[in-house]
């Protein structure tokens, strides 16, 4: 297990380190770049009558966002490297499957804290009224960061094992950015009638939302969350179902997707994705 965890750490610094070179490195930089330019021209925005500025709403709900790409960044590595061939390769190691998923993890995961970062630290010179420099939020950020990043790497995983394609995986991109939309990240999720607020509790992404905002925020901002709270323990306890959802979901289903993989599975992959680019 040790070895494996190593060779999966290992696998996962290259594979992260790449998606940081040469021409990769823009495009990973462009969509928090592109956000961060939305929380500027949104900063003096007021939301309705409450006298709190929209951009300092905004930049905790983002960071919430970005953590929940994590998901369907593991969905499309996994779609993407079955269709060519990675995952054979890594079936045919002694516990290689183990190390590939770990190393999807860690390139994942650091994915996400460089867009965080890139967000984080310019977005606090942009808009006024966070409260990072205390202990407390510091805190309530790593757990809600923790949580996040199990619960949606770990369904997102679920979800990769069981859609076969690149195109699939785009498609499913759709409706979590549906979710996103309704998910109180851009807006607060007060201004939305009452049925799409709960479609929206019952996802994790209002959820790391709402505990980015608890963390970042003063208390008197809760005024515009549903129940003036920051609703700390739900979000604890939804954050944490989900997680522990993917934690038993996803190796069921990857161990699955990982016996089903041979050469003429891949065979029809590689044809499938020939039709496609004819």
């Amino acid at each position: 297990m040790t070895s494996t965890i190593r060779a999966g750490f290992a696998r996962g610094l290259i594979e992260l380190r790449q998606a940081f070179s040469g021409f990769d490195l823009i495009a990973q930089i462009f969509w928090p770049a592109a956000t961060l330019v939305a929380v500027f021209f949104l900063r003096n925005r007021q939301f309705q009558d409450s006298g709190f500025k929209l951009g300092t709403l905004i930049l905790p709900g983002v960071l919430g966002m970005f953590i929940a790409f994590g998901m369907l960044l593991v969905m499309q590595y996994l779609t993407a490297e079955r269709e060519d061939g990675t995952l054979l390769r890594a079936k045919a190691t002694p516990h290689g499957i183990q190390a590939y998923y770990v190393g999807k993890l860690v390139a994942t995961s650091g994915t996400i804290l460089v867009y965080l970062a890139i967000l984080l630290v310019p977005g606090l010179f942009i808009v006024d009224g966070t409260k990072l420099a205390t202990a407390g939020a510091w805190l309530t950020m790593a757990w809600v960061l923790f949580l996040g990043l199990v619960a949606t790497q770990s369904i997102g995983a679920a979800l990769g094992s069981l859609i076969s394609s690149p195109r699939g995986a785009g498609l499913a991109a759709l409706p979590v950015m549906g979710l996103i939309s309704i998910s109180g990240i851009f807006y607060p999720i007060t201004a939305l009638p009452g049925w799409l607020r709960w479609i929206a509790e019952i996802f994790p992404v209002y959820w790391l939302g709402l505990g980015m905002r608890s963390a970042l925020l003063p208390d008197g901002m809760a005024d515009v969350e549903i129940g003036h709270s920051w609703r700390q323990p739900e979000t604890f306890g939804v954050l944490g179902a989900w997680a522990l959802a993917g934690l038993v979901l996803a190796p069921i289903l990857l161990g699955r997707m990982a016996r089903r993989e041979s050469g003429s599975r891949l065979a029809e992959y590689r044809e499938k994705a020939l039709q496609r680019v004819g």
